[in-house]
């Protein structure tokens, strides 16, 4: 098995390096915000991050190629940094301080380790390939991260990040029906959904649109936690444009609702009735909420 404990190390340094910059930045009172083609906000903190990060790998790790969210993909290597630089942009324009870096590292298009910093929230979490998933304030004073052992929707807690890509994606009516069948539903949203799966505090998270910096290093950390991580058809890592992911045991379940699993699959004991239904799993009632 491969060693990864020196790229380890180095993406908490660059995350170091992020969290100095980022947290000089919010709240600031000359905070630039400016719109990207898509209408989404970008500030110069995210800006600043990932040219930091950038300069440092070209430094130490010439050789390896990098995507961000914002400049693109440099390079050409069967090593490749995936960074966003500030995952919860919105968030931080408006002084939510639910925002994280997210480093990672993938090799032959398989992520091999992950780092998420979220400094206002005074949280990191990271994991390497074969060496679980930990969260706390440094590699040395950490705490190992398991999914939970919840094993039937009406039991388990489900976040998310909005509706309205459910919506464009003409998904609202499963998703609301998955929602229904779960014991308890909150938007968390972002990074921070897929950190409590990861901590088993949330039994489920899904959204169906998303760029690979948004989610390779949750893939990582969550997967290495014991969970599962898939685009909506099933696809495993975060190459499929959104995810669901779980515990690993109510995976089936939740991809029988979002349209990927076909009913008497012996693989995967789905009981929905084909492709997109959802009627043999919908709900006789609502939530109760607290």
């Amino acid at each position: 098995m491969a060693d990864w404990t020196d790229d380890l190390r180095l993406a908490h340094v660059l995350a170091d390096d992020a969290d100095s910059l980022t947290t000089a930045r919010f709240k600031a009172l000359d905070l630039h915000v400016m719109s990207k083609p898509d209408l989404t906000p970008v500030t110069d903190a995210d800006q600043a991050v990932e040219e930091a990060i950038r300069r440092t790998l070209g430094r130490v790790r010439s050789r390896d190629a990098i995507t961000g969210e914002e400049q693109g993909t440099s390079g050409h290597s069967q090593r490749r940094w995936i960074v966003d630089p500030i995952d919860g942009t919105k968030n931080f324009v408006r002084g939510v301080p639910v925002w994280a870096t997210l480093i990672a590292l993938a090799v032959d298009d398989e992520v091999v380790l992950g780092v998420v910093s979220a400094p206002m929230l005074q949280r990191r979490w990271w994991a390497s390939a074969g060496n679980g998933a930990w969260t706390g304030r440094s590699l040395l004073k950490a705490t190992p991260c398991h999914v939970s052992d919840v094993r039937r929707l009406e039991d388990a807690s489900l976040s998310y990040a909005s509706l309205h890509g459910w919506e464009e994606r003409g998904m609202m009516d499963d998703f609301v029906s998955l929602m229904r069948r779960c014991w308890r539903t909150r938007a968390y949203g972002d990074f921070w959904s897929y950190m409590l799966l990861a901590e088993g505090a949330v039994d489920v998270a899904a959204e169906p649109e998303l760029e690979v910096y948004d989610m390779a290093a949750l893939d990582v950390i969550v997967r290495e936690a014991g969970g599962s991580f898939t685009s909506l058809d099933g696809r495993d890592g975060p190459w499929g444009g959104n995810v669901v992911a779980t515990n690993g045991h109510l995976h089936d379940a939740v991809l029988s609702f979002l349209g990927s699993v076909d009913d008497d699959d012996p693989d995967t004991g789905s009981r929905s009735t084909g492709p997109g239904s959802v009627s043999a799993l919908r709900p006789r009632g609502t939530q109760t909420e607290d």
